[in-house]
């Protein structure tokens, strides 16, 4: 069981970079282009990761170097469209695309992982789902192309998970899961970089470099999660992203969260806790038999 709760301690800590991360996005994305946030952010992140030196270079090797290249691909794609989503579409609507992610995710993992959610654990998934659709009981805006974005990002994003998840049955190599897709991002987004770049001042930078080592934390440690649990299981806890959210707009900028927010975050809450909850009682099943 410890196992399960090491998985579970890392996609906590996850969720709160990635909530940070997002945080800058939104920030950033009113001021530059995609490329620029991007390219920035991904020399940083391998900057650091070849300075450790021949022990970090080590680190990079991967005996699944197709799906690396999937995972990247997928990781390239699900960056740019929600960059995209979060730059013309409000927070909820892109909360209803998130919310996709376990689902498509969860539906997935038969097929490509042969790891089936179990009747109970659908339950949970679809609790945690209503959750999300509850933090924007106003639904869609109006259907326009941001949306589609979203919706390509879910889509990718389920991707680079699954493939996440492939890879750590296989070795462990959370470095690699982080370096390949960070390299194939700074390529890509390099590329249109000298048609989008803006001058950018120090207090730039250092957002972009707050950026950078939230996404890597976040990054780093859902790998590692990944290793350690299915994808269906992983997916859903990381909507508890959202709890932090709203933590932080009570306790730091006064916010009352709506009644809504608070029965969506409780659903999110219990969904998590139920998918746990199954799975530690599935593992002891196993250990049983």
């Amino acid at each position: 069981m410890r196992g399960l709760a090491v998985g579970l301690l890392l996609v906590l800590g996850q969720t709160g970079f990635i909530a940070a991360s997002d945080g800058i996005t939104k920030f950033i994305a009113g001021q530059f282009a995609a490329p620029q946030l991007f390219t920035l952010s991904s020399a940083m992140i391998l900057v650091a990761m070849l300075a450790r030196g021949r022990a970090g270079r080590e680190a990079l090797r991967t005996r699944c170097p197709r799906v690396m290249g999937l995972r990247s691909g997928l990781t390239v794609m699900a960056s740019l469209a929600f960059f995209q989503a979060f730059r013309v579409l409000p927070l909820a609507d892109v909360f209803l695309f998130i919310a996709m992610i376990p689902l498509v995710s969860a539906a997935l993992s038969g097929p490509f992982l042969n790891e089936t959610p179990r009747p109970l654990a659908w339950i949970a998934l679809m609790m945690g789902t209503v959750g999300l659709l509850a933090m924007a009981p106003g639904g869609l805006t109006g259907f326009q192309g941001g949306h589609a974005w979203a919706a390509l990002a879910a889509v990718c994003g389920s991707g680079s998970l699954l493939a996440g998840r492939h890879i750590g049955r296989i070795e462990k190599a959370p470095m690699a899961q982080v370096f390949w897709p960070n390299l194939a991002l700074l390529v890509a987004m390099g590329v249109a970089l000298p048609f989008v770049w803006q001058p950018m001042g120090v207090a730039d930078l250092l957002w972009i470099a707050a950026y950078s080592a939230a996404l890597f934390a976040a990054r780093y440690l859902v790998a590692e999660a990944l290793r350690l649990l299915p994808a269906h299981l992983v997916t859903p806890l990381m909507n508890l992203q959202f709890l932090w959210m709203v933590a932080i707009g009570w306790l730091v900028f006064a916010e009352i969260p709506a009644t809504g927010t608070v029965v969506g975050v409780t659903l999110i809450t219990a969904s998590g806790l139920w998918l746990v909850f199954e799975e530690h009682r599935a593992r002891l099943a196993e250990a049983r038999a």
